[in-house]
């Protein structure tokens, strides 16, 4: 071979590396867009109202802060002004507090995720979590289902049955463009799925809105508090959902509930 035959196939060889190289570099910025859209997807609950209405807002449109008629808390609701609702053991050693809305579609991602790990945290006696229940979804794509739903499992509070209550109107979720928890009877039926839950207590608390007022203002306080969206997740005060650098897990979360837990028992 002579050597302007052979520099032609050196060079060759280096435009095919070359090539190559750059075919992996082009694969790896895609699989790290897609992986940023993916996590960005679970952060931000609302990426999917914004992409149907222009805007990312915890503080536009109707809400349900504007009910009217005196603020009536579930019984057992805690935290400042009686805003939240607990679930698991008073003296776990470490609090999530959670942020959502009954008709938001990231939240509903959120639940079916974390609910196991979430339950099996909380009968441990590791976890206990304080759900503040808001209208975003109300108010930016009109209707009142993110309302009634929540007045709903205030109602589900109440009758002491507001965990199992809450875990089924996620779990049946309707599209977030359908209203449907804006009809009593819709919220009626799911609660036939709850043991004991209808009674007409509970459907006469339901049907007259009891708790609006106070779904209302844990709707202001979440304005107030001015949060990124739905779910906002936090846990022993830290956001742990919105870390996009690091993402939780349900795997993660039970580490980080257990070294708690290891450490409050040292």
């Amino acid at each position: 071979m002579n050597e302007k035959n052979h520099g032609a196939n050196r060079e060759a060889k280096r435009s095919a590396r070359e090539r190559l190289q750059q075919q992996r570099e082009r694969e790896k910025a895609r699989d790290k867009r897609r992986r940023t859209l993916i996590v960005a997807g679970a952060v931000v609950g609302v990426l999917g109202l914004a992409a149907v209405v222009g805007v990312i807002a915890a503080n536009t449109g109707k809400d349900g802060a504007a009910e009217a008629g005196p603020v009536v808390a579930p019984s057992g609701a805690t935290g400042k002004d009686a805003l939240a609702i607990r679930t698991g053991k008073d003296g776990a050693p470490s609090t999530l507090v959670v942020w959502e809305d009954f008709r938001c579609p990231a939240c509903k991602v959120f639940e079916d995720t974390y609910r196991t790990t979430v339950h099996e945290l909380e009968a441990k006696g590791q976890l206990k979590v304080e759900y503040h229940l808001v209208t975003l979804i109300d108010g930016n794509m009109g209707g009142s289902g993110s309302l009634k739903a929540a007045n709903a499992a205030a109602c589900a509070q109440d009758a002491g049955k507001f965990s199992a209550y809450h875990d089924v109107l996620f779990q049946n979720q309707p599209p977030e463009t359908d209203d449907a928890y804006a009809k009593d009877a819709k919220l009626i039926e799911l609660a036939r799925k709850v043991d004991g839950l209808v009674t007409p207590t509970f459907e006469k608390c339901v049907a007259d809105g009891v708790h609006n007022a106070w779904v209302g203002k844990s709707y202001e306080a979440f304005r107030t508090g001015k949060f990124r969206g739905t779910p906002t997740v936090l846990l022993n005060g830290k956001d742990v959902f919105g870390d996009q650098a690091d993402p939780l897990t349900p795997q993660k979360l039970k580490a980080k509930v257990e070294a708690a837990a290891k450490a409050g028992g040292s």
